[in-house]
């Protein structure tokens, strides 16, 4: 099987953890782990990965130059996919013993330069502060910021992802069975110009939606988004909660779920079942299980029409 596998932020920094490359070092080094077991398993894969705090942070220190010096967000995506795949790179390539080739793409998204979401910034990046020094801080900086739980944080634009111009170099690397790893942070949003060329904007994609994108185009057979809930559940935050199993997309999307937390990965992984895939939401460490079946909850058309791409 083809497999995507979209790493929550967990994967790479708890929260409440200082944001070192030692911390999340240590976190993708587990995470490497389960990933291994999913091609050691006899399955292709492809990785994705989220990018906040890390893009955020990188905003923050170019916060120290002056306003025209400081570099936009897309260039910004573009330095922590080639920093976190870096580093799920090389601890995939040790947990999988250097035995097979493991490859980090910096990847392209299109967006639409009217999506409404240029005008609703929505999408959390970097760290979470106190709400006085959030205001200071986008008062200095020209942010926008909104609460995060108790904490604030700054929100910038997140369009919704259409187009994923590098396909033809996922497909040709995943031909020579290579382990990729791309889309990271939702990829770098880019906009397709009159004259068909591309220009970055400062936006941060989704990372689930681009994913679910990602493993539409490329036809795979299932999408993990995988994360440290074990299960979607009915009834969240209540005493009657319960983890779901299976569900189709139609009720799937009539759950009542987090729309900051759980609703994204519910919302893609509809989006990717109802073509016929099958996908799964759970555990990072319980990937395999996962996709057998055994862990989580996946979401499947289970007769439902299907516009899966053969």
């Amino acid at each position: 099987m083809l497999i995507v596998a979209a790493l929550g932020g967990n994967a790479l920094l708890k929260r409440g953890e200082p944001l070192t490359a030692e911390a999340q070092r240590d976190n993708v080094r587990t995470a490497a782990v389960s990933l291994a077991e999913l091609v050691r398993a006899g399955h292709q894969l492809v990785v994705t990965h989220g990018n906040g705090p890390q893009v955020g942070l990188l905003a923050l220190q170019g916060a120290a130059y002056k306003p025209e010096e400081a570099y936009p967000l897309d260039v910004l995506g573009a330095e922590t996919e080639g920093m976190i795949g870096y580093i799920i790179e090389q601890e995939l390539e040790n947990a999988l013993g250097h035995d097979r080739p493991v490859a980090t793409l910096l990847t392209q998204v299109v967006v639409d330069r009217d999506d409404p979401a240029f005008a609703r910034p929505t999408k959390f990046v970097g760290p979470v502060y106190e709400k006085a020094e959030a205001e200071s801080r986008a008062a200095a900086a020209g942010w926008q910021i909104a609460a995060d739980g108790d904490k604030w944080r700054r929100v910038v634009p997140s369009p919704r992802p259409l187009e994923i111009p590098d396909l033809r170099v996922l497909q040709l690397l995943l031909d020579q069975q290579v382990v990729v790893i791309c889309a990271g942070g939702g990829g770098i949003p880019v906009l397709r110009r009159n004259d068909g060329s591309m220009i970055g904007v400062e936006a941060v994609i989704d990372k689930d939606a681009a994913s679910a994108l990602l493993a539409r185009q490329l036809g795979a057979d299932a999408l993990l988004l995988l994360t440290d809930v074990d299960a979607v559940y009915r009834d969240f935050s209540t005493p009657d909660a319960t983890p779901i199993g299976e569900l189709t997309p139609a009720q799937a999307r009539a759950l009542a779920v987090p729309a900051g937390s759980m609703g994204p990965k519910v919302a893609a992984g509809c989006d990717f079942a109802q073509t016929g895939g099958i996908s799964g939401i759970g555990r990072l460490e319980d990937a395999l299980a996962i996709l057998e079946g055994h862990a989580g909850t996946r979401i499947t058309n289970a007769g439902e029409k299907s516009t899966r791409r053969t």
